[in-house]
């Protein structure tokens, strides 16, 4: 396998963008999401643009789409609708890593290099309403929070 094409890394992430979208004529995007124990996970969101299918390759994340748990670990597959509601975390206690193609190939490194700048800024939690604004300008609709 060639290496990464763009490599960022923040909050106990590291994303490897395998195929960009000028490489599948815009067909797909690809890349590997390495997710520490500890690391701080995007708030549930949806994307009306594109599916999101996320292929397991090490350790176990915990998907939650439209309030369905689904534990993806190695060889374990989900794809994830346009518009559906969806989360994960990892809930162990060693690293996880998964593959996630984003087709049509929408979605790309950019949305992660400005996120990790949010973060990067931040001199404690990052400021809630700059996530909200980088999820809207890539496409990303943060979930309203659940009430009780």
């Amino acid at each position: 396998m060639d290496a990464a094409k763009t490599t960022i890394e923040f909050a106990g992430f590291r994303v490897d963008f395998l195929v960009e979208a000028e490489d599948s004529g815009g067909s797909v995007t690809a890349f590997e999401c390495g997710v520490g124990a500890d690391a701080k996970v995007p708030v549930p969101h949806s994307h009306d643009a594109f599916e999101e299918t996320i292929y397991g390759l090490e350790g176990v994340t915990t998907w939650t789409v439209d309030g369905e748990v689904h534990e993806v670990g190695p060889g374990d597959c989900i794809c994830i609708p346009r518009g559906h509601v969806h989360g994960f975390e990892n809930r162990g206690s060693g690293d996880a890593k998964f593959l996630a193609m984003a087709t049509p190939g929408v979605f790309g490194p950019s949305y992660f290099e400005k996120l990790a700048k949010v973060v990067a800024a931040a001199q404690g939690p990052p400021d809630p309403a700059a996530i909200v604004e980088v999820m809207g300008r890539h496409g990303l609709t943060p979930a309203p929070p659940v009430t009780a």
